[in-house]
């Protein structure tokens, strides 16, 4: 009995490691406690209004007034270009800086920016994306390794002309451990690199799926540490998450060749599993045959049902690929899931969906 009461202890030790171990679904976080100055033009000078931006950068003008988000800017100049170009009613030529002191846990982060026109974004004072041109809607990420808390976050924007918007927002891929000490390694161990095979260039993706948008290319000769893994889209096909220079995103495993033994990586999940509950934005899609309803943005992922044509379906989300819309996110019949976008007409506020 001595023998069996003196193993005790170890057992419930063996327990709570176990506790400790359990996967925390990835939460995407928007942050809180933000602060915001609007500029009347698009270099980040003139008149200035400050906000309170409780809900994070999170905004979505379209092609409307700035001031629909609360912001009393008028008379708003084309600074960049020709200060002669004004925008009254600030539909265009504003630009804002938005700040932030965020609690973050330790660990690797992801952050997830999309814009329309030109972004910027400071973590501690460091610039790590730098995005200040004009273009289209477009999703860039970055990942960062947080060792100290709180955070100083920074981000900058401007708007030229047609849509606005502006969205950062970021998820925890590995925390710290602070509970038991790292013990010191007693061998050299070979670390976990993987090479792209048998192809040109593998593209890096926003998500563990075919249809998710294009971010980069990963390119043969060149090591890559791959952090994370997801098998999400089916057919047998795993996913592997690596940075590749200042791109970061998903690749697939079919064309990867390792050092190590890859199943040891962590299984993590990605934005699209956050995102079902997307609300709807004033887009609209509208199917030209019978589509096939899938639960993820890939042939390869399981079909939910099928949607008829001519259905008008509430549109909340979408893929890029070569600057064209690749698959839609929408909501039927109360379910969302995805559809492929070669054989749907659009129709509403387009530039109101999010990118994902």
């Amino acid at each position: 009995m001595r023998r069996f009461r003196s193993i005790t202890p170890v057992f419930f030790i063996l327990a709570l490691l176990l506790a400790l171990l359990v996967v925390l679904p990835v939460r995407a976080d928007f942050g809180t406690g933000w602060t915001a100055t609007f500029f009347n033009t698009n270099n980040l000078t003139g008149t200035s209004v400050q906000i309170a931006a409780p809900s994070g950068v999170n905004y979505n003008w379209g092609t409307g007034p700035v001031s629909q988000s609360g912001v009393a800017l008028t008379n708003c100049a084309d600074a960049q270009n020709n200060p002669s170009n004004i925008s009254a009613d600030c539909s265009n030529f504003f630009s804002a800086r938005f700040t932030s002191t965020q609690a973050l846990a330790l660990g690797t982060y992801n952050f997830i920016v999309s814009s329309d026109d030109g972004v910027r974004v400071y973590i501690n004072g460091n610039l790590r994306l730098d995005k200040w041109v004009g273009r289209p809607p477009t999703t860039d990420q970055f990942t960062e390794t947080i060792t100290t808390s709180p955070v100083n976050i920074t981000v900058e924007y401007f708007e030229n002309t047609e849509g606005a918007s502006i969205q950062v927002q970021w998820f925890l891929q590995g925390g710290v451990g602070t509970l038991f000490p790292t013990p010191s390694p007693v061998a050299t161990s070979v670390p976990l690199t993987a090479q792209v095979v048998s192809v040109r260039g593998l593209s890096i993706r926003t998500g563990p799926y075919l249809g998710a948008s294009f971010v980069g290319v990963a390119v043969p000769g060149t090591s890559y540490v791959p952090t994370a893994r997801n098998n999400d889209e089916g057919g047998g096909y795993t996913w592997y998450y690596i940075m590749a220079g200042d791109k970061s995103g998903w690749v697939s495993g079919r064309y990867l060749q390792f050092t190590g033994d890859p199943n040891i990586l962590p299984v993590q999940g990605t934005i699209f599993d956050q995102i079902d509950n997307a609300p709807a934005v004033g887009a609209y899609a509208s199917p030209r045959a019978i589509m096939n309803f899938r639960r993820r943005p890939s042939q390869r992922a399981a079909r939910i049902g099928q949607i008829p044509w001519g259905a008008n379906l509430e549109l909340i989300g979408r893929t890029v690929q070569g600057g064209k819309l690749h698959w839609l996110q929408v909501r039927y019949n109360g379910q969302v899931g995805w559809i492929f976008a070669p054989f749907v007409s659009v129709s509403g506020n387009l530039d109101a969906v999010p990118i994902r």
